[in-house]
């Protein structure tokens, strides 16, 4: 469909749907409209302190949704009224009519005056009983171990599940589709536990420290979202599982000097870029006990990972994603459960790296699914015969779909979010599953970023708006025509102290890379600007492939740090270079494949050069950029590639070598080893350190699980043998996200503040200085 077509249907939808905030009623227990005001007082000029170490500017957001099958509502979790501990309550998303489905009293275990504390609950399909997961603890990365309780409903009986397992060792357990047996993970092996006379049977018993049943090692946990490593299938008669052997994969040991009296360590396999993964593969057993049959997946299970598994719409079939080691291929096979033989059914090829595919559920009573493909050039999504293969695209353009949100089989529409006019902003659409084409924008003509979770039947949906001003706000809707039924969150105090800070407009542009590509930036000026006088400028940068910094939404405490230093008399800036998370397409994102750290900075500095010639207020010997992670490796970049146009840097949690980091991510962007072996050492920071010339801040947390330590500290030997100054700050024991510790992310921006101040001076400068 044509641009002229969008701009149609984006008209549309501006006319047909109203919006009525002020006239919503408000849900029970939740942020209201008309709520006491907050006390603004002093906002309009920001502090660190302000930003970080009040609640000021805290949003609410809604409490999870849960919509429920029968179409009745949805569920939330509410403090008590009566007890100590949450109910869970079921709502009407029209009338707002409450039931409490599951009470406080309900979950409080006899001899104890307190109610399970709730990380996450989950219904059995007769809604029944429910599971309460509790008690957590993290894995790798996150919060995955923990206890569980069942809850019946039927006769108020509440059970901890896991017979005498040690205290927060179960993971991942789930009902049966029956709703009379619970199967979990504990210490790498798979259980069932019977509902009824709750005995526990292990179905694997080969897990150790390096065999893995049921769940996934660090990496694939970090990049692939692999967690949950089984599957019931839709008749309750068998478990399809994972099966992980880290035998042979390096170990990576941190240490810990601060906790204890003596040093600890902690180690984990961890495959750095050409290194031994972990073998992968997929087996299906009776979940009443009995040998497993391995799938006959082709390829040697070291050098592929097997992505992604679903029961392929029956109770006999399994459909198994596996992309090569070097990822440029993802093969789709049907695996036989009886037999193991798997088939290729389709497959998607690339000279740098496929995607796997999420977003898959079966029509058609399993004999057709979606499925999301680059092979026009943009993302789309397309229905495939399970038997065949045969392919037919239900979405159609020149843009991407970005994520897919519900599939509504019974009236034939799928739910997606998409912005084909502009990658800076996100919108609702639906298209018809029947592949003619049908396209229809739900989202009404306000310009931002919009979420939305959509009901079973998709006739409703929590819907969340924000933009750079707006911070965000959540109703409820009805779908398709986007009426507003209600206000959930209104975020209206802090609404109000965002309106009162002192601030220039954010301002979108875009500009042009050497070879013509058009990049997209934001510049946030000094709030007493004067276009004749001259003001240092500081840009954010992320520039990888997992992060979007230019967008038309609200940014949060960076966003008004940002503002804090415009009022200090700096220009903060941002450009999206090639090769980052924008809906582009996919020459866009895959033009970085080998050049991370060259391509992407040579767009950060080309668009400084065309910022330099269009606005002559930015001063060109006043320029500073920083950035966070992957934000943290494109700030060394510009500082070793551009030393005469980059005068200071921060950056945080860097990987300076790109050999450190693991293999699925960086093999991925970077290619494998050791073909690519020259193109690593050109495209990794540490091997330009000694063109440093500006000022340096490095950043990074000691106990960094994700970006190893280990990168800074050599990046540290090396700028030393060149004879470079620069300052170092190491935070023990904070993680990737250098946040833990009381005071942590004050002290951090503080620094930063101070960092910038000094080695960035402020203030206007005349434009013949």
């Amino acid at each position: 469909m044509s641009d002229t077509s969008f701009r149609s249907l984006r008209l549309l939808a501006g006319l047909t749907a109203i919006i009525t905030l002020s006239a919503c009623s408000t849900l029970g227990g939740q942020s209201t409209a008309d709520s006491d005001k907050a006390d603004v007082t002093g906002v309009s000029q920001l502090t660190a302190e302000k930003i970080f170490a009040s609640d000021t500017f805290n949003i609410d957001r809604p409490a999870p949704t849960r919509w429920l099958e029968d179409g009745s509502g949805y569920t939330t979790l509410e403090q008590s009224n009566s007890a100590d501990g949450r109910d869970i309550v079921r709502y009407h998303p029209e009338t707002n009519e409450r039931t409490v489905l599951v009470s406080a009293e309900q979950l409080t275990p006899k001899g104890r005056s307190k109610a399970l504390d709730i990380a996450n609950y989950v219904w059995s399909d007769d809604g029944d009983k429910v599971l309460i997961f509790t008690n957590t603890k993290r894995s790798w990365r996150t919060h995955t171990l923990g206890d569980y309780w069942v809850l019946d409903r039927s006769n108020n009986e509440l059970r901890q599940l896991g017979g005498n397992a040690p205290e927060s060792t179960l993971q991942f357990a789930k009902f049966n589709p029956q709703g009379t047996k619970v199967a979990f993970v504990m210490q790498n092996n798979i259980y069932v536990q019977d509902l009824s006379s709750f005995t526990v049977s292990a179905l694997t018993s080969d897990g150790s420290d390096t065999i893995v049943n049921g769940t996934f090692d660090w990496v694939n946990e970090e990049e692939f979202f692999l967690r949950d490593g089984f599957r019931w299938s839709p008749d309750g008669q068998h478990i399809a599982y994972w099966q992980l052997d880290t035998e042979g994969t390096p170990v990576f040991t941190m240490i810990n000097n601060t906790d204890e009296l003596y040093p600890t360590l902690k180690k984990f396999p961890y495959p750095k870029v050409g290194e031994t993964n972990a073998a992968m593969r997929i087996g299906v057993m009776p979940a009443s006990g009995g040998q497993t049959k391995w799938m006959d997946i082709p390829g040697d299970p070291r050098q592929h990972y097997l992505v992604r598994m679903n029961w392929a719409g029956n109770s006999e079939k399994l459909l198994i994603q596996q992309l090569t080691r070097k990822q440029h291929i993802n093969r789709a096979f049907i695996s036989d459960i009886e037999t193991g033989r798997s088939q290729e059914l389709l497959r998607e090829s690339t000279d740098s790296w496929a995607e796997y595919v999420d977003d898959i559920h079966f029509l058609n009573d399993g004999r057709e699914f979606t499925w999301l493909s680059e092979r026009s050039g943009y993302r789309h999504i397309y229905r495939v015969h399970r038997d065949t293969g045969r392919t037919t695209a239900i979405t159609r353009g020149n843009w991407d779909v970005v994520e897919v949100l519900r599939v509504n089989e019974e009236n034939g529409w799928v739910y997606f979010i998409a912005s084909p006019e502009t990658p800076l902003e996100r919108y609702l659409f639906r298209a018809s599953l029947d592949g003619s084409g049908r396209l229809e924008r739900l989202t009404p003509d306000m310009d931002g970023t919009h979420s939305y979770s959509i009901s079973q039947d998709a006739k409703y949906a929590e819907h969340t708006f924000s933009s750079v001003n707006q911070v965000p706000v959540t109703n409820m809707i009805s779908l398709p025509d986007h009426e507003v039924i209600r206000t959930v969150v209104d975020n209206n105090e802090v609404q109000q102290a965002v309106d009162q800070v002192q601030k220039q407009p954010v301002e979108f542009f875009r500009v042009e890379a050497r070879d013509g590509l058009e990049l997209d930036g934001y510049i946030m000026k000094p709030t007493d600007f004067d276009p004749s006088k001259k003001y240092p400028i500081l840009f954010y940068v992320y520039g990888e492939p997992w992060g979007q910094t230019v967008a038309n939404r609200w940014g949060g405490s960076l966003y008004l740090w940002h503002t804090m230093l415009t009022q200090q008399g700096y220009i903060v800036a941002s450009i999206d270079n090639r090769g980052t998370k924008s809906p582009r397409g996919f020459d866009w994102r895959r033009s970085i494949y080998k050049n991370l750290g060259v391509v992407t900075v040579r767009d950060q500095y080309d668009a400084l050069q065309q910022m330099l010639e269009r606005w002559d207020f930015i001063d060109e010997s006043r320029v500073g950029i920083w950035g966070h992670s992957g934000g943290g490796s494109q700030t060394l970049n510009a500082l070793f590639r551009y030393p005469d146009s980059y005068h200071m840097g921060m950056a945080l949690a860097p990987v300076p070598d790109l050999t450190l980091y693991d293999t699925i991510y960086q093999e991925r962007y970077s290619g494998l080893l050791p073909e690519s072996a020259e193109r690593y050492k050109e495209t990794s920071a540490i091997t330009h350190a000694e063109n440093l010339e500006g000022d340096l801040l490095l950043v990074h947390g000691t106990g960094d699980d994700n970006v190893h330590f280990q990168g800074s500290e050599r990046l540290v030997n090396e700028l030393i043998k060149h004879g470079k100054q620069f300052e170092f700050f190491a935070y023990p024991n904070r993680s990737h996200g250098i946040y833990e510790g009381e005071g942590t992310t004050l002290h951090l921006r503080t620094m930063m503040t101070e960092f910038v101040k000094e080695n960035l001076p402020a203030g206007e400068r005349s434009s013949s200085e």
